[in-house]
């Protein structure tokens, strides 16, 4: 289920039957590789909300969230439903469980991540902003990223050249 699928906007839905995004990174190789196990169903365009993104994410055994990193304008926030995941963050690792939560503030510098090193599937809501001219630094991989003209991320090696 998608918004594309409906003429209507929906005025409720119930989460877990949307749909997960089709293309699961938009990362590129070799990083879009690393993030698998990590399943999104965006929750937010099924309701075509254009402010901020909200994505139903789940973490299979092994799985991270990301590629640990940190944004120059869009706030985040995640709310753990299900499961135990680890924060890893320029200050150390913090273990989660349903109910917590956490926020990152634009432009901080705190790269952070969550892992799944459980048995368990971990399930978690994540929110971010969608503010023009955002960039995102990797400070673990040879990758930076910002927002494009037509609104997608673009990727390129930490020196410029494009991946």
């Amino acid at each position: 289920m998608s918004a594309e699928q409906h003429p209507q906007d929906p005025s409720a839905v119930v989460a877990t039957e949307v749909a997960p995004r089709a293309k699961p990174s938009n990362y590129p190789e070799p990083y879009a590789s690393r993030v698998s196990g990590r399943e999104k169903r965006a929750l937010g365009e099924v309701f075509a909300l254009r402010n901020f993104g909200v994505n139903l994410t789940r973490l299979q055994p092994g799985a991270i969230s990301a590629l640990r990193h940190t944004h120059s304008r869009q706030d985040e926030f995640i709310y753990v439903l299900e499961g135990h995941p680890v924060l890893v963050t320029d200050q150390g690792e913090t273990p989660l469980a349903p109910g917590m939560c956490a926020g990152f503030r634009a432009g901080n510098g705190n790269a952070h991540h969550l892992v799944n090193r459980g048995d368990e599937v971990v399930v978690y809501l994540e929110v971010g902003d969608r503010t023009r001219g955002d960039s995102v630094n990797y400070p673990d991989d040879d990758l930076a990223a910002v927002i494009g003209p037509d609104g997608g991320w673009q990727f390129a090696h930490k020196d410029g050249r494009p991946y």
